[in-house]
């Protein structure tokens, strides 16, 4: 089985996490609405099982939720791939969502890093700061350990933007992830 469970709790938040990527049930409660819709379109494209629960500080800002649940998620990636022999490795893909595109490329690597590239012409989609996108997404590939470059091509909706960066964020993992079978670890260097 790849999956893992991972439990995080903090004077900021608390986060239990459960992951599986070959599937499973998507329940998702973090208090922030759009951000639910955004995990729950994370899981669906990626056809991985994801279970959140998160109790953050909410009357402080979503800063603190949204980032820590991104350290939670990229954790209980790196464990749920403690090996990766047998995976594709690398993975991108292109969302169109009507006016928007968005971009995502990823190499699971073992070396940690983000370029995003997205701006946002709305601040907010409903309880939802746009800029925390970024910081999800940093949080999540540096936990997971992994290169992840993300791009918006194009668009004039925040929600559109955000939720076609998420979903193309999902469907590059979903190929990087898919399992070959070759018991080979794909790398000229022998490790990842």
């Amino acid at each position: 089985m790849r999956s893992a469970y991972v439990e995080r709790k903090t004077k900021e938040t608390d986060i239990k996490l459960k992951l599986n990527l070959d599937g499973g049930d998507i329940k998702i409660d973090t208090g922030i609405g759009f951000f639910d819709h955004m995990l729950n379109s994370f899981a669906t494209h990626g056809r991985f099982g994801l279970e959140v629960s998160v109790k953050g500080d909410l009357y402080v800002d979503e800063h603190h939720t949204v980032e820590d649940t991104g350290i939670v998620l990229g954790k209980a990636f790196a464990e749920a791939l403690s090996t990766k022999e047998s995976i594709e490795r690398f993975g991108s893909f292109y969302v169109p969502m009507d006016e928007a595109l968005a971009f995502a490329s990823v190499d699971i690597s073992g070396r940690p890093y983000l370029v995003f590239d997205a701006d946002f012409p709305q601040e907010r989609c409903g309880g939802y700061d746009c800029s925390m996108t970024v910081e999800f997404m940093r949080a999540f590939a540096f936990n997971a350990q992994i290169t992840l470059h993300l791009k918006s091509v194009y668009g004039d909706n925040s929600h559109h933007i955000t939720e076609a960066l998420y979903k193309a964020c999902a469907h590059a993992l979903r190929l990087a992830v898919k399992q070959n079978f070759s018991n080979v670890l794909l790398s000229t260097k022998g490790v990842l």
